[in-house]
């Protein structure tokens, strides 16, 4: 097929849109375009090992490939990193050709190969790639960091280091008076600080709503809100400082919660996550044992998880055995976090369905409404 061939198949294609605007089309575009995606980052590996592009005075391939495309220098960069790192992944380089996974996939993979990890790579990378062509990304990714924390245990306490090293913010006022900044922070620091902000970033919200719907009579739209979120983020941290300023000498510090997963065969205590999933390194941990809280979770056969005691258990064992089990909303269209879900009997309760963690699930509070919802009835035929 030549390229003027393709070009024709994308015209008809953007001229009849609307008639692919289902789920099923959606999806089936993604993927083709996910293989487009690999076909062209292939074909600039092939240019790069060329080295065509020294004839047009470039510097590298990159210049060159952003120069004509107009890409972004640092894309450009990244695709012809991507090409060179597949030629030695020929199990990543085959689903990302197929549709299968995608660029952010792949990418993701050949960051984890180095000279410290290749052989354990090469032995598994069948079994990664598996991984990201059944589980969403994010759950991909955790798993991805696992892998690398047993193939390379001294590494990622390393990374722990360099990530916590690279912590800055600036926040510095505009000869207009106005404020502007930015914000890096390790994934514990960040937990801490993104927690609260959320927790009253919601407070706001509320607000917010109550007065939209008290000023209309009816449930609000989200642009008929007073702030947009954006604002509430930035009132939130406003209010987060004037606590801190008034807050009382005996005050509690926020202590971040670490959940030590293990299984039956696996009691070494090597992963180690933050209460809200994102996966650390032990070196990670080193500076807070004496401020955190720390839990053990045992995963039984049965999909039966045993939580330990701990310092702070939301409403209980069972909950929190349910959260580090389902991690977000169980609808498999929602990616929800486990903060804004509730723990919700699979078979109700009314109906004889028990409290315990079988029964239980994650449902954000949309999708528990919508379980409970009753349909509307059938339209009556003869009316």
């Amino acid at each position: 097929m030549s390229l003027a061939a393709l070009r024709e198949v994308i015209d008809d294609l953007v001229g009849h849109a609307a008639a692919y605007f289902d789920g099923e089309s959606v999806v089936a575009v993604h993927r083709e375009l996910a293989r487009l995606d690999a076909f062209a980052t292939r074909i600039t590996a092939g240019l790069d090992a060329s080295g065509e592009w020294a004839l047009a005075g470039a510097r590298n391939c990159a210049s060159y490939v952003a120069t004509d495309t107009r890409l972004p220098m640092r894309e450009a960069r990244r695709r012809v990193r991507l090409g060179r790192n597949l030629r030695a992944l020929p199990c990543t380089a085959e689903a990302f050709e197929s549709g299968e996974i995608s660029a952010a996939h792949a990418q993701a993979l050949c960051s984890v190969r180095s000279d410290r990890t290749e052989k354990h790579f090469e032995r598994d990378e069948a079994m990664l790639v598996g991984y990201a062509r059944d589980l969403r990304f994010e759950e991909f990714m955790r798993v991805l960091a696992y892998w690398e924390q047993h193939a390379d245990p001294d590494g990622t306490d390393k990374k722990a280091e360099d990530r916590r090293a690279r912590r800055d913010v600036r926040l510095d006022a505009s000869y207009s008076g106005m404020y502007f900044g930015r914000m890096t922070l390790d994934p514990i620091s960040g937990s801490i600080v993104k927690a609260e902000l959320d927790r009253l970033e919601r407070q706001l919200f509320e607000a917010d709503w109550t007065e939209a719907s008290d000023r209309l009579g009816r449930d609000p739209q989200s642009f008929e809100l007073s702030r947009s979120p954006e604002q509430r983020r930035a009132d939130a941290l406003v209010e987060m400082a004037t606590r801190s300023a008034a807050s009382p000498t005996d005050g509690r510090r926020p202590a971040p919660l670490f959940s030590v997963l293990v299984d039956l065969d696996t009691l070494s205590g090597r992963v180690l996550e933050l209460a809200n999933g994102v996966v650390l390194a032990p070196g990670d941990l080193a500076c807070w044992l004496t401020r955190a809280d720390i839990e053990r979770a045992v995963f039984m056969p049965g999909k039966r998880v045993e939580v330990s005691k701990q310092s702070r258990l939301f409403t209980g064992a069972t909950r929190r055995a349910i959260e580090l089990r389902d991690r977000r909303c169980t609808h498999p269209y929602c990616d929800e976090t486990l903060e804004r879900c509730q723990a919700d009997h699979i078979v109700p309760y009314s109906e004889g369905g028990p409290t315990t963690q079988e029964n239980g699930r994650l449902l954000c509070g949309f999708h528990n409404r919508l379980r409970n919802k009753k349909p509307p009835p059938p339209d009556d035929p003869d009316g």
